[in-house]
């Protein structure tokens, strides 16, 4: 009976993702379409695509059993740091400026931008190459937890799990675009954001209540986490050092993460900036701050550290749940990796095929032939971290795993700076992007190499050993570099910096930095 309900459940929710996908396939036949909608996407399908791309199936099950149990009830502040840092500061500081200067270069993706914002070809073809290495390990992490999930409900292999959930994604992706993707990333953050308030209350009430259950994780006592009585249950947890690097990393790693700002791309104009900021926080503080404060009473459940590891801990705090409420968190868990996986494969391909094969390519391609070419990278693309995934999963192959832990650092760490100062800058110099690109992957491939083999010859501190930590600080020392850097290297072309900037003083009945207005509006 139970089966039955969780397939009825899935056949809804599968169904409706594919005919979203078919209804939209007009909008997405040429390449502006297909990528960005047609630069016309209002507030709510923005603000929601911007967060369920952010929080995927690695934030639920992962991220929220491993710091929750690491940092008790604190680790909502990770939640709240990627509401107000990772949402309402990169809407306010990145989305109106990013949405003018896109349009004003005509660059789909952030590779392009970087490309023509400091008309450099080298610059764009280095961002695209590094977008594509590491996203495919990013990619194939959203898999993690998928398995627990489905052996709970319907015991089935891991590989199935992949398989189903990398095909109807590609049909709707393929099929609608963009838009598709959009409309579908509402309907899953709708979905995310109920289940995690439902799951809470449940997990709450399962325990004997809001003060029994805080009671009860205020009696876990650690020694090997620290002396301290209730310290699962304090403001800032056992570790506030750990915790605030964790908080960078999540939070303001957004900011440099091409799938993230290739949403602000698409922005219809300036009520949906507005409009978005408000809806995307809300909606962060709700999916991730309540992933977190769940995760934060892991240890009510798990004393020590779980035989299965951390991605066991949320799984077995559901097990208990009614029927329908587990059918809710499988429908959740699939949105949120689907909703990522739709995001990431999209900027992958389109990255590929505009900055890297059309450029070179010896006949003009036309704007139905780009399309149909990322259509089938897009596939490439799934398919590939699909099968990572399950190598990873089935012979633990630990290149892959530290592939996995790095790729957000790098990413991050190498276009965070640049894309920022891009905006702002009209200083910041090839040299300095350059030595951002070399700075944040260089740094996390060393640290790739260390725990892969160097570890046998030196041991770094436990606080450095952490890639979220390495890759915190790689972020925040780059911020301070590369403006260093740019006094002291050659100036950009004032001329062409002012043409580009000229975006910004554009005016109507104000400036354009405060209103958004199309190039071709008079």
């Amino acid at each position: 009976m139970e089966k039955a309900l969780y397939i009825v459940l899935l056949l809804i929710f599968f169904g409706s993702m594919v005919a979203i996908g078919f209804i939209c396939r007009k909008k997405a036949a040429s390449t502006d379409g297909f990528l960005l909608g047609g630069r016309n996407v209002g507030a709510w399908l923005t603000a929601f695509a911007y967060g369920t791309s952010y929080f995927s199936a690695v934030v639920f099950v992962g991220y929220a059993g491993q710091f929750g149990h690491r940092f008790g009830v604190a680790s909502t502040w990770i939640g709240l740091g990627n509401a107000f840092i990772g949402s309402l500061l990169a809407w306010t500081i990145l989305g109106r400026r990013t949405r003018l200067m896109t349009r004003h270069l005509k660059t789909a993706t952030m590779s392009d931008f970087f490309g023509k914002r400091y008309d450099s070809k080298a610059l764009k073809i280095a961002a695209a190459i590094i977008i594509f290495i590491f996203l495919i390990p990013y990619t194939a992490s959203l898999y993690n937890g998928l398995s627990r999930l489905f052996a709970m409900a319907f015991d089935l292999p891991f590989w199935v799990c992949i398989v189903i959930m990398s095909v109807l994604t590609a049909i709707y992706v393929i099929a609608g675009g963009y838009m598709a993707t959009a409309i579908n990333d509402f309907i899953q953050g709708l979905i995310m954001a109920v289940g995690i308030v439902a799951v809470i209350v449940a997990v709450i009430l399962t325990q004997g209540g809001w003060d029994k259950i805080f009671l009860s994780l205020s009696q876990v006592e650690d020694p090997t986490v620290s002396s301290q009585a209730g310290v699962f249950t304090s403001f800032f947890g056992p570790d506030v050092i750990s915790l605030i690097f964790v908080v960078i990393l999540t939070s303001l790693g957004t900011w440099g993460l091409p799938q993230m700002v290739q949403k602000f791309y698409a922005i219809k104009d300036e009520s949906a900036i507005v409009k978005g900021t408000v809806i995307s926080t809300i909606f962060a503080v709700l999916v991730a701050g309540g992933c977190y404060f769940l995760g934060g009473f892991s240890r009510v459940f798990f004393a020590g550290k779980p035989e299965g590891g951390y991605d066991a801990i949320i799984p077995e705090m559901l097990s208990n749940l009614s029927p329908v409420l587990i059918g809710l968190v499988i429908i959740l868990v699939l949105s949120a990796s689907m909703s990522t996986l739709s995001s990431l494969s999209m900027t992958s391909s389109s990255t590929v095929v505009l900055d890297l094969i059309k450029p070179y390519s010896k006949k003009e391609m036309s704007d139905k032939k780009q399309v149909l070419l990322i259509r089938g990278l897009i596939v490439v693309f799934i398919v590939i971290s699909a099968v990572i995934a399950i190598l990873q999963y089935y012979y633990n192959v630990g290149f892959i795993a530290q592939m996995m832990g790095v790729s957000w650092g790098a990413l991050a760490g190498a276009f965070l700076a640049p894309f920022l100062y891009g905006l702002y800058s009209k200083k910041t110099t090839k040299a300095a992007v350059w030595f951002s690109y070399i700075y944040g992957v260089g740094i996390m491939v060393l640290y790739l190499l260390y725990s892969l083999w160097l570890k046998n010859y030196f041991t770094l501190p436990a606080f450095w050993a952490s890639p979220l930590n390495l890759g915190a600080l790689v972020m925040l020392t780059d911020l301070i570099f590369v403006p260093i850097i740019s006094l002291f290297t050659k100036k950009p072309d004032k001329e062409k910096v002012e043409k580009i900037f000229d975006c910004y003083r554009k005016t109507i009945m104000v400036p354009a930095e405060k209103v958004l207005i199309d190039e071709d509006e008079k």
